[in-house]
């Protein structure tokens, strides 16, 4: 039983834990108050993890060996920032890899959901601001697979010689 709970209980932690990691990763060095903080940013405010949770979760992860904490002292508070460790920078290689891997997989469905809900009725036109909104996401999208496609191509190149 103990198993089950844990692996179900993983399945809503690991997005978390992989946001936590990109967020530290792409800072370098930053303190639970910015994590919060950038959470709340990427999730446009919709979510916003109580500090308890998340200060149990970065504890969990420095136990893990992911997140190293360094403590700085500005007068008598103590403010402890967090970087990634070694294993922290793999288990964010790994993920992100998945990351990309999945990500044609949640475009194709995000199509398949809006046909559904088309055919459904529930598809009105979508506004202005909405096009020019996922327009501009799909842009950078398309950047970023171009980019990824060309390091394949070389990593193929370099390989071949």
């Amino acid at each position: 039983m103990g198993e089950d709970v844990s692996f179900v209980r993983s399945l809503f932690t690991v997005p978390v834990k992989n946001l936590i990691l990109i967020i530290v990763g792409l800072n370098g060095e930053i303190h639970g108050y910015g994590i919060l903080k950038e959470i709340e940013r990427v999730s446009h405010g919709f979510w916003k993890p109580s500090p308890g949770n998340l200060y149990t979760m970065l504890n969990k992860m420095v136990e893990e060996g992911l997140l190293e904490p360094h403590e700085e002292y500005r007068g008598k508070r103590r403010l402890v920032k967090y970087s990634l460790t070694e294993r922290g920078w793999d288990y964010i290689r790994e993920s992100n890899e998945l990351a990309l891997q999945s990500l044609y997989r949640a475009i194709e469905y995000h199509e398949l959901m809006r046909e559904k809900l088309r055919e459904r009725g529930y598809g009105g036109e979508l506004a202005r601001e909405a096009i020019v909104e996922y327009l501009s996401v799909l842009d950078g999208v398309i950047e970023l697979l171009e980019r990824k496609r060309e390091q394949l191509r070389a990593m193929l190149e370099e390989g071949s010689e």
